[in-house]
C-alpha cells in the first residue's frame, strides 16, 4: 500500500462532520462553475506552493512529507470525489459537497451519489475549512484524526486551494444528458482495414445489446443502507448509449483539428476502444487537453509520454514492451551466446522503428553493440532477406516486420545467430516464419499463452458466435469486447456521477477486480499507471504438441 494510502483514513475528516447548523461561504448547487485556479491545481496535484516551494504535510507521529508526497490528490484523487481503501472511505471534497447548505435530512437532486459522502452535518465555510486544513479541527470544533496531515498554508495558497476545490464541481459534462451517454471510437487512416471491421463490429453489437436489454438488466441500479434520509435515495439511471465513429483522414498533423471539430459537433463523455496505426500520439494529446477519457485503444505504439498523462489508459506498451522483453533475454544471456552484436531490421514509418529505437537504447546502455537496417516503406520484401544476408556469425538478428515480410523470407538462408521477432507485428501464434528458420527463433509475446487464456476468452468468443460476428482479428476484437465490458461495469457503479476524471478513477478499481481479462493474465492500474498489463513471454516454435508456440521461461516484467 502506498504511503499516501495510509493517510487516506484521515481524509474522512474533511467530509465527516456532525449534523448541526451552519452557513456556507461557497457556491450552492446550480450556480455557474468556478473558473480555473492554476495555483490551486499545482498545489492539489503536485504539492507545489504559489512560491514554487514544495508543500509540507506534518503529523505528530511521522516524518514530514513534502512536494508530490504531500499533494492532496494522493488521497482525494484528481476528481476530488474520494476513494475507498479497505474499510476506509474517503469522502468527496469538491465545493458542492464541502459547502453544501442543505439541512439535515433534506434532498438535493443536484448532488450525484458518491459513496462515503457525509451531508447530514454542518457545512464548511472558507474559515472553518482553512482551520481544518491548518489545525486539524473540523466544522463542529472536533479534532480530526491524527492521520490527517496538517498544512501550514498562507492565505494566498489557502485561497488558491479552496478555489481549486470549487473548480472540481462539474455540472455540465460533454456527452451526458438525462437520457443519453455519448461515446466515440477513433479510427486513424493508417489502421488495418481488416481489424477496423472487426473492432466496429464488436462495438456496434455491444451498444445495440446494451440499449435493447430489459430495463432491469441495463439500468444502473443502486440501493443503499437506508440509515439516513440521503441514503434512502435510490437511483435508477437508464441512459441510452450512443456511439460516434470518428474516422480521421490525411496526415497526423491534421488530426488535432479534425478531433476538435468532431468533439465540438458531437460532444462525448469518453472515447472507447478504437484503432490506430503507426501514430496514436495526436489522439492521446487531444484527449488529455480536452479531459476526455480514452479507454484502451487498440494500438501497437502508445504515445511516448503516456505515463505523464491521466486520461488515456492502454492495455500495454505494445512494441515498447516487446523491446523490453527482448532486452531482458539478450542481457541475461551467457557471455558466449552471441549477444555482443545485434542487427535490427525494420521498415521506415512503421511501429517497428520505435521498437528498434527502444531496444537499441536499452542494449547500448549495457555495452551491447547494435546496428540498424532500415528498409524503405515501399521497398520489395526481398530487401529484408538482403539485409539479413549481411549478418555476421556472431550477430543476433531482431526483426520488427509484418507477416508479408516474414513470409517472404522463404527460400533464403536463415542468419547464423539467434533470431528474435515482434509478435505483435508478425502475427503472434500465426507468425509465418519459414520452417527452416524456426529452430533458432524467439518471439516477443506480450500476452498470456494461448492454452492459458482459452477459458478467459470463451465468453467473448461465444458472444461473437451468437451475434454472428466474424472473428477476423481475434486479439483486437477480444480487447475491444473487454474494453466495453470494463466501461459498462464501471458506469453501473458510478450511478449518476458522470464526471470524466471520476470515470478514470473508478475504472482503475474495476480493472483491478476483473476476472475475465481475455488475452492478459492480469490487469492492474494504479493512480500513476497507464498500462494495465506490465509483462509478457518470450516464446519459441514448438516442434511437437497442439500449441504452435511454447514459452522460453516464466512471465517477464521488464
Amino acid at each position: 500500500m502506498r504511503r499516501a494510502r495510509l493517510l487516506a483514513v484521515a481524509a474522512l475528516a474533511l467530509g465527516f462532520v456532525g449534523a448541526g447548523p451552519g452557513h456556507a461561504a461557497g457556491p450552492r448547487a446550480g450556480t455557474p462553475e468556478a473558473p480555473p485556479s492554476p495555483a490551486g491545481e499545482a498545489l492539489y496535484l503536485h504539492g507545489v506552493l504559489g512560491s514554487g516551494a514544495p508543500l509540507v504535510a506534518t503529523r505528530a507521529d511521522a516524518e514530514p512529507m513534502t512536494g508530490e508526497q504531500a499533494a492532496c490528490v494522493n488521497c482525494h484523487q484528481r476528481s476530488g470525489l474520494g476513494a475507498k481503501e479497505g474499510r476506509a472511505v474517503i469522502p468527496p471534497i469538491t465545493g458542492r459537497f464541502l459547502f453544501n447548505t442543505r439541512t439535515a435530512g433534506a434532498e438535493d437532486p443536484e448532488l450525484p451519489y458518491i459513496p462515503g459522502a457525509r451531508l447530514e452535518r454542518a457545512p464548511y465555510t472558507d474559515a472553518t475549512l482553512a482551520r481544518a486544513i491548518r489545525e486539524g479541527v473540523d466544522a463542529d470544533g472536533r479534532t480530526l484524526s491524527y492521520l490527517m496531515p496538517r498544512f501550514a498554508l498562507g492565505d494566498a495558497d489557502m485561497g488558491a486551494l479552496v478555489g481549486h476545490l470549487r473548480t472540481l464541481d462539474r455540472r455540465h459534462v460533454p456527452g451526458v444528458s438525462t437520457t443519453e451517454l455519448h461515446f466515440a471510437t477513433i479510427i486513424t487512416p493508417d489502421a488495418d482495414p481488416v481489424k477496423r471491421r472487426g473492432v466496429l463490429d464488436v462495438l456496434q453489437h455491444f451498444f445495440e445489446d446494451r440499449n435493447h436489454a430489459p430495463r432491469g438488466a441495463s439500468a444502473q441500479t443502486m440501493t443503499t443502507s437506508g440509515n439516513t434520509a440521503f441514503a434512502k435515495r435510490m437511483f435508477h439511471v437508464n441512459r441510452r448509449w450512443v456511439l460516434h465513429v470518428w474516422e480521421l483522414t490525411g496526415p497526423a498533423s491534421t488530426w488535432t483539428a479534425q478531433l476538435q471539430k468532431k468533439f465540438a459537433a458531437e460532444p462525448v463523455f469518453a472515447v472507447i476502444s478504437g484503432l490506430g496505426g503507426h501514430d496514436w500520439a495526436p489522439v492521446d494529446a487531444f484527449c488529455e487537453r480536452a479531459a476526455v477519457p480514452c479507454l484502451f485503444p487498440n494500438v501497437e505504439l502508445p504515445a511516448a509520454d503516456a505515463d505523464q498523462h491521466f486520461h488515456t489508459m492502454y492495455y500495454s506498451r505494445g512494441v515498447l514492451l516487446e523491446a523490453g522483453l527482448i532486452a531482458t533475454a539478450l542481457t541475461d544471456a551467457p557471455a558466449d551466446a552471441g549477444k555482443a552484436r545485434v542487427r535490427q531490421v525494420y521498415r521506415l514509418g512503421d511501429v517497428g522503428e520505435a521498437g528498434a529505437k527502444a531496444l537499441a537504447a536499452q542494449l547500448q546502455a549495457r555495452g551491447i553493440s547494435v546496428s540498424n537496417h532500415a528498409i524503405a516503406a515501399h521497398a520489395p520484401a526481398s530487401a529484408v532477406a538482403a539485409a539479413l544476408r549481411e549478418s555476421a556469425d556472431a550477430e543476433t538478428a531482431v526483426l520488427w516486420l509484418r507477416p508479408a515480410d516474414v513470409a517472404a523470407l522463404a527460400g533464403s538462408a536463415p542468419p547464423p545467430g539467434a533470431l528474435y521477432l515482434s509478435g505483435l507485428m508478425g502475427g503472434l501464434d500465426a507468425t509465418p516464419l519459414p520452417a527452416d528458420w524456426r529452430s533458432r527463433a524467439h518471439i516477443a509475446y506480450p500476452f498470456d499463452l494461448s492454452e492459458r487464456r482459452r477459458v478467459r476468452l470463451d465468453f467473448a468468443l461465444g458472444w461473437f458466435r451468437i451475434r454472428q460476428i466474424p472473428v477476423v482479428a481475434e486479439q483486437v476484437q477480444a480487447d475491444t469486447y473487454l474494453a466495453c465490458g470494463l466501461l459498462s461495469e464501471t458506469i453501473k457503479h458510478m450511478v449518476d456521477a458522470f464526471i470524466p476524471d471520476y470515470l478514470v478513477e473508478s475504472l482503475q478499481d474495476t480493472v483491478e477486480h476483473r476476472i475475465l481479462t481475455g488475452y492478459y493474465p492480469r490487469l492492474t492500474l494504479g493512480p500513476h499507471q497507464r498500462f494495465a498489463s506490465k509483462g509478457g513471454f518470450l516464446v519459441h516454435f514448438a516442434p511437437t504438441g497442439r500449441q504452435p508456440l511454447a514459452p522460453d521461461g516464466e512471465w517477464i516484467t521488464p
